[in-house]
């Protein structure tokens, strides 16, 4: 904001309550910024979690430091999905992606893990994380054959109506990917709950945080202000 002008006609007065009057704008603005942001994400994602809606926090202005900031948390600072989700492209991969690409014994590249349709979700539509530990922890000790090195006999006689999750044979009929077997003979029944992708998935931006907050800024801060200042003014008498 160019404040030349005002401050040439401004008494000491006025000069002495415009820090304090400024940083009450950029505070009140940067909260309508944030409002912004999270009211958008309602628009442009599909059920966002609490988590990604409080993604992003006000860091206030002082007198002393005219600059107020709308910015991640430290908490969501290091992950991508945000951050891909503004500027679209490719996202790198998860620590779920990173940990099966290394120990998983797969024939095949393994770039993604994305939920399939027999995935059971969460209220927010991601893969429920009961499910997805319960299928990551059964699949880790598998071969490439199929054997499941860290289960007995004993073991998989008292668990036969459990859930059983495997990751197809190499040269098996299905698509790659970790598969949940219920049932026995007849009952039997084969669902998959997650996609092996050779690629990571490519994504377009539509957060839109930079010009969003940009033109939050521009319709508010001169309203923001004008009150601010008023205020900052009646304190003083």
């Amino acid at each position: 904001m160019d404040t030349g002008d005002f401050i040439k006609g401004a008494d000491e007065i006025q000069r002495k309550q415009l820090p304090m009057a400024t940083a009450w704008a950029l505070n009140d603005t940067a909260k309508e910024v944030l409002e912004h942001i999270q009211n958008r994400m309602e628009t442009v994602f599909d059920e966002p979690t609490r988590f990604t809606k409080n993604a992003f926090h006000v860091w206030r202005a002082k007198k002393t430091n005219l600059v107020a900031t709308v910015q991640e948390r430290p908490s969501v600072g290091s992950k991508h999905y945000l951050k891909v989700q503004e500027r679209g492209g490719r996202r790198p991969k998860t620590g779920l992606e990173r940990m099966l690409s290394s120990s998983l014994a797969y024939d095949g590249v393994l770039a993604a893990v994305v939920p399939a349709k027999g995935a059971k979700r969460n209220r927010f539509g991601n893969w429920a994380p009961g499910e997805r530990n319960q299928a990551i922890s059964a699949i880790k000790g598998w071969s490439e054959t199929g054997y499941k090195a860290n289960a007995t006999k004993d073991s998989k006689a008292r668990n036969r109506s459990r859930a059983a999750y495997f990751v197809p044979r190499k040269g098996s009929k299905l698509s790659p990917g970790i598969y949940k077997r219920t049932g026995r003979g007849k009952r039997e029944k084969v669902v998959k709950v997650a996609h092996f992708l050779d690629s990571l998935p490519s994504y377009s931006g539509r957060l839109g945080f930079h010009d969003g907050a940009e033109q939050v800024f521009e319709t508010r801060f001169p309203m923001n202000f004008k009150r601010a200042f008023e205020k900052a003014m009646a304190t003083r008498r």
